[in-house]
């Protein structure tokens, strides 16, 4: 294994997610925070600025005031998909090294109030009426400490691990995104800055409603089997090189196209190359 221990793992099994850590050392916490900040033209220390959104509509509603940023190809968001230790850990998860990373973008949720009271919600990424079921995990990058029910990523744990059993007592027409999990438990996953939580994709998950008195912050980086799939491979390039965003009802896109106009496409090491399709595994 090149990060997470035997522990690591078997905890991974049985609940299907895993904390790495300390994944990617502060400096570089710190710089993905600051842009966020800056893209998001909003005071970190003037908490009246932390409610507009300069940004498109999104398609799905439950995203609206989630605190979602369509920020995606900066420097300092591609210095945390590209570290090795990061890497390093979906290598574990997936058991090969040719993966490409997800382009993926940031997240700042601010404590609810009275006028913008997001409630959090649970879903499902994957279509969980395709048969055979979909492979596939998620991951978050913390950058700030986050406790349970302070804005970040809450999940049903092992959830996975009895899907089969409970959609047989779901009724046919089941929404196959959003699961009921009544009598489930949903925990919210607490992270110090810097720590990287992995989930398996069978997991109900979502952004818990912020109770706290600070924003919550947080960069989703996953990863995948690079496929062979030329037409996305130029896809993922050209969006990396001219600094796009991805698209889709759930990703709105900046209308005011901050990156595209002051932005500069980000260097990639080695590493990154391959993790973006530049270059072959």
């Amino acid at each position: 294994m090149r990060v997470l221990s035997s522990e690591d793992l078997a905890f991974w099994r049985e609940n299907g997610y895993v904390v790495l850590r300390k994944a990617v050392p502060q400096a570089d916490v710190d710089a993905v925070v600051d842009t966020i900040w800056e893209f998001m033209e909003m005071d970190r220390d003037e908490p009246e600025t932390w409610y507009h959104a300069p940004q498109g509509e999104f398609g799905m509603v439950e995203l609206s005031r989630s605190g979602m940023v369509e920020l995606y190809q900066h420097q300092a968001l591609w210095d945390n998909r590209q570290n090795p230790r990061v890497y390093g850990a979906f290598v574990d998860i997936w058991g090969t090294e040719e993966l490409w990373v997800t382009i993926d973008r940031v997240n700042l949720n601010p404590p609810a109030r009275a006028d913008w009271d997001f409630q959090g919600f649970v879903h499902w990424d994957i279509d969980t009426s395709l048969r055979p079921l979909p492979v596939s995990v998620q991951g978050v990058l913390a950058l700030v400490d986050v406790k349970g029910g302070e804005g970040g990523l809450q999940v049903v744990p092992g959830f996975h691990r009895i899907f089969d059993e409970w959609v047989k007592m779901q009724p046919a027409e089941r929404d196959p995104w959003k699961p009921d999990i009544t009598g489930y438990e949903l925990v919210g996953v607490e992270m110090k800055a810097g720590d990287l939580v992995i989930w398996n994709s069978m997991l109900p998950h979502g952004t818990s409603r912020n109770s706290s008195d600070k924003p919550r912050l947080a960069q989703y980086i996953s990863m995948f089997p690079a496929p062979d799939d030329e037409d996305l491979r130029q896809e993922r390039i050209s969006s990396w090189r001219d600094r796009t965003p991805r698209v889709g009802p759930a990703f709105p896109g900046d209308p005011r196209r901050w990156e595209i106009e002051h932005g500069a496409t980000a260097k990639l090491t080695p590493l990154g190359e391959k993790l973006l399709g530049l270059r072959d595994w």
